[in-house]
């Protein structure tokens, strides 16, 4: 993990130091900042493998942060956010984070979501990087949907001809539900093969992300099967 270089905003001194510590024990290169505007900085001058953004931060907060962070880059985003701040969690996810951790949080469950993150875009500082997910997903080939392509040796998009732009994890869940056309595929599931979660996780995750992709796909070309999960329209 020594090459790992993580970008940690958080404005509580003690859990900003704790954190910081606990990340570098284990082998991260860790840039702390106090607030969003610095934290902006330090991300522009350092462009880190992965950014740990608090939702409440003075200055600029973490949602605004994350958004920002991803009209430059793809880097994956994890949002730390309290318990009751549910409604920061789907703004942040909408904005374009990656995952979420809620505080207080376990330094072995932030370790955990690290890795899945890292080992899902295929950062060598990723335990098993590169065999996260399903990397055979709809191998070889571009699939044909309607107007939509999917490249799968390129891992390129294209809407009527037209590049599409997705982040890494958009990428990972369009290749699951290509790999299987008409088949639902159940939240847990998704949950499992593209968030790498080994464990029971919130939805909501699913759920924001799928809605993202509809924004950029199609909103008619992923449907909702209430009560069981999504399927791709063949």
């Amino acid at each position: 993990m020594a090459e790992t270089h993580v970008l940690f905003v958080e404005d509580d001194d003690v859990i900003r130091e704790a954190t910081q510590l606990a990340l570098e024990r284990d082998g991260f290169t860790v840039t702390a900042m106090p607030d969003g505007l610095s934290g902006l900085d330090a991300f522009r001058a350092n462009r880190p493998d992965i950014a740990l953004l608090d939702v409440m931060l003075p200055g600029m907060d973490g949602v605004s942060l994350c958004r920002r962070i991803r009209d430059e880059s793809t880097v994956p985003v994890i949002m730390l956010s309290a318990r009751a701040d549910s409604i920061d969690v789907v703004l942040g996810l909408e904005a374009g984070a990656d995952d979420y951790v809620t505080k207080p949080f376990d330094g072995s469950v932030l370790m955990a979501r690290i890795r899945a993150v890292l080992r899902r875009f295929g950062h060598a500082g990723g335990a098993g990087a590169g065999d996260g997910g399903r990397e055979d997903a709809a191998a070889g080939g571009v699939l044909a949907f309607g107007d939509l392509e999917v490249d799968t040796d390129g891992m390129e998009v294209r809407k009527a001809g037209a590049p599409v732009a997705l982040t890494p994890t958009e990428m990972r869940l369009l290749l699951e539900f290509s790999s299987a056309p008409g088949t639902v595929l159940s939240r847990d599931k998704l949950l499992e093969r593209v968030w790498d979660y080994g464990w029971g996780g919130d939805t909501r995750v699913v759920d924001v992300h799928v809605q993202r992709l509809r924004t950029k796909i199609g909103q008619d070309r992923i449907e909702t099967v209430r009560g069981f999960g999504y399927k791709l329209k063949g």
